[in-house]
């Protein structure tokens, strides 16, 4: 259906004007906690990814007015909308932030977006511009972003993703947007101009998958919704009711939307609560983790060598095998959407942090040899299952003679009906911020993002976080 005589802009910008922190349910609190622990070690650990550093270097040149520091490199602020690109950036860099779920069988998982790193940049970006410190306040504005930025990523057709357009940089401007624009008090024709500027600028397609330029797609949703926010502060205007009509964000990115889920509405309920969020354990794309942890279990419960591998067949349907396009990854950003590389992975080192995710790795013999022993085949017995789960088959033929199966688990680790424990984010957390914070400072960093809304100091936390504590970026610094 088109958006044709819709007011889903005015619903949405009621919802955002008219929801307050004491409207919050203690279980959105809990989890969007979680999701703040875990996108700060993501901000950490992409500081020091090769992409951000370029984007720090050019937007400590750029100048201007010192509106928020960056990550990991010094004291030195830069315009709010620079500083939410780097972030942004930073927090996608290891493709390893939360992801929406859903529960609609027609849906296609692409489509989902990475819900959290967009409105959380936006928010403390902007706290940090005004002077905010009060992290309840911080915490709806992400909370808002969050659940808008959801919505309209379930709310529009699959051919949006199909398209090849990448959810996380479109409809991620609308979380970032909301966000800042909730900080900075927009309420009424102001707000309204915000949707309107921020559909025009969402933008981010996949074809730059395996690329620096993906997480960059996030970095620009971040800085394009402070911008849209900004500029609408001042007066600069755009159609009022953006997300609707003919030539509308749902009519001209995604053919339309699903009738039935709009008259849900907005936060009935919030999307963070019910279908939930899902916590990403591997650094690589949410199609890949219950394939990763099948081999893993594979290799765990037969105890295999690398030596012992002749070959490995992988089975799956079209909704990993379209996105998961590298059959073999020359280096750790194809990695993430290579499932040869990734099963290789975990055959050779028993796990995927963001220490394996390096090219030197990657494009080692060892990789590249069990790479090219790998088949990737479509079966249509499991595209004929349907997408509302992610399924696939693993089969090892050993040198033995031996054939060892392994189908991924439905209840993939790290989602709703199977989350990671508080313990094991807090590994996480503290695996990301490892090389970047010294140990005392890591752990100050984490209780403070697990606190943010309970009287955490936030001028502190954004102290640490872009303390420069590594010689190289105190190098990129100066």
């Amino acid at each position: 259906m088109h958006a044709a005589n819709t007011t889903i802009t005015s619903q949405a910008l009621r919802f955002v004007e008219t929801t307050t922190y004491a409207d919050l349910p203690e279980e959105a609190l809990r989890i969007g906690r979680r999701c703040i622990v875990d996108a700060a070690g993501l901000f950490l650990a992409g500081s020091r990814e090769p992409s951000v550093r370029i984007l720090i270097e050019d937007a400590l040149e750029q100048g201007g007015r010192a509106d928020a520091p960056l990550p990991a490199a010094g004291a030195i602020g830069v315009p709010a909308p620079l500083a939410a690109r780097v972030w942004g950036t930073a927090g996608h860099a290891h493709d390893w932030d939360d992801t929406q779920v859903s529960h609609d069988p027609a849906h296609v998982y692409g489509l989902l977006t990475h819900p959290t790193v967009p409105p959380l940049t936006a928010a403390l970006v902007i706290a940090e511009m005004l002077g905010q410190r009060d992290g309840r306040e911080v915490m709806l504005a992400f909370q808002l972003g969050f659940e808008v930025e959801c919505k309209i990523s379930e709310w529009m057709l699959p051919r949006h993703y199909r398209r090849g357009h990448h959810s996380s940089g479109t409809v991620g401007t609308f979380g970032a947007c909301v966000a800042a624009a909730k900080l900075l008090g927009l309420t009424g024709p102001r707000l309204a101009h915000a949707f309107g500027i921020a559909a025009s600028l969402a933008a981010g397609i996949r074809v730059n998958f395996g690329t620096m330029t993906k997480p960059l797609h996030v970095g620009r949703a971040a800085e394009n919704g402070v911008t849209a926010a900004l500029l609408a502060a001042r007066g600069f205007d755009a159609d009022p009711a953006a997300l609707d009509g003919p030539w509308g964000f749902f009519s001209v990115m995604a053919d339309g939307f699903d009738p039935t889920k709009i008259s849900e509405g907005f936060g009935n309920p919030l999307t963070i609560v019910s279908p939930g969020v899902s916590i990403k354990p591997f650094p690589s794309g949410i199609l890949t983790h219950q394939s990763m942890d099948a081999m893993l279990k594979l290799v765990l419960d037969h105890d295999l060598k690398p030596e012992q591998v002749e070959r490995i067949r992988f089975f799956a349907g079209k909704n990993i095998i379209e996105p998961i396009r590298y059959p073999i990854a020359r280096n750790h950003l194809q990695a993430k959407f290579s499932m040869p590389a990734l099963l290789a992975m975990m055959v050779l080192r028993r796990r995927a942090s963001h220490h394996e995710f390096e090219d030197s790795f990657v494009a080692g013999p060892a990789m590249q040899d069990l790479q090219a022993r790998t088949d990737v085949i479509n079966d249509l017995d499991i595209d004929a299952l349907g997408y509302d789960l992610i399924r696939s088959r693993i089969e090892v033929e050993t040198r033995d003679g031996r054939t060892l199966v392994q189908w991924a688990d439905e209840r993939y680790r790290g989602g709703p009906l199977n989350p990671i424990s508080d313990a094991d984010l807090d590994g996480k957390f503290l695996m990301c911020a490892e090389g970047v914070l010294d140990e005392p400072a890591q752990h100050e960093v984490l209780a403070l993002a697990r606190g943010i809304d309970q009287g955490a100091d936030l001028a502190r936390l954004m102290s640490l976080m872009s303390t420069a504590t590594s010689d190289e970026m105190k190098a990129v610094a100066e």
